[in-house]
């Protein structure tokens, strides 16, 4: 429920926390704004670090292109708060990531279920290997697009978006020590095939198609390279 998810949702730019009269909001930021009478100290709330005081978030993604915003004693105080912190620094390329994968998870014993918007070889950290998962948006999009097309869908809107991410599940094994949160993407031939159809299944449950079998209608536009 996208209307539930923006109450917890804390929006973090240069400006610090963004409330609903903050100069010089986008359209994009606007729906995401707080009340400054939500806080006593929405003057203070400046900073990421203060934001992080304050509402002791469990969940941290980067999208700043401002290298080290992640600092460490950012993420110990969130850490502090919630036993698996989440944090993706997405930004890239690598010069500009909010923090380095092995850094989250040092400053935060191992407990950080980390994703980044760059590649990262497999870290070694007390006897564990983890490996760390690329949050991009290849994941989706080429399953998106075929599943699309082998339906002749009408359009391509957010519940179809919603499908292919939460097809997604499943795919890696979470009880594995070290495990990824999200597939690898030297994989991704294997999954795409999955998230198109779930795209496709998306689509025909919303009448965008004519098509009856989603599966059969991704494996009949299936192609293999083989020579």
């Amino acid at each position: 429920d996208p209307t539930e998810a923006k109450k917890h949702f804390y929006l973090v730019d240069k400006q610090g926390l963004l409330f609903d009269d903050t100069e010089g909001l986008t359209p994009k930021q606007k729906p995401f704004t707080r009340q400054r009478s939500e806080f006593t100290n929405a003057d203070e709330l400046t900073n990421l670090a203060a934001v992080v005081k304050a509402i002791h978030p469990t969940v941290m993604i980067g999208t700043s292109t401002q290298p080290g915003t992640f600092t460490e004693e950012i993420v110990k105080e969130m850490a502090a708060h919630t036993e698996r912190p989440i944090i993706f620094p997405l930004s890239n390329p690598t010069k500009l990531a909010e923090a380095r994968a092995d850094d989250l998870l040092k400053w935060t014993d191992g407990k950080a279920l980390v994703a980044t918007g760059i590649p990262v070889e497999d870290i070694d950290y007390n006897g564990v290997t983890y490996n760390i998962g690329q949050a991009n948006n290849a994941l989706i999009y080429p399953g998106v697009g075929f599943g699309a097309i082998a339906t002749e869908a009408k359009q391509i809107n957010n519940a179809m978006l919603a499908a292919a991410a939460h097809s997604l599940v499943g795919l890696v094994d979470p009880n594995q020590p070290g495990a990824a949160v999200l597939p690898p993407v030297k994989d991704m031939a294997k999954f795409s095939k999955t998230v198109a159809i779930a795209v496709a299944q998306s689509a025909i449950d919303q009448g965008l198609s004519s098509a009856k079998d989603a599966q059969k209608a991704v494996e009949k536009m299936t192609w293999e390279a083989k020579y």
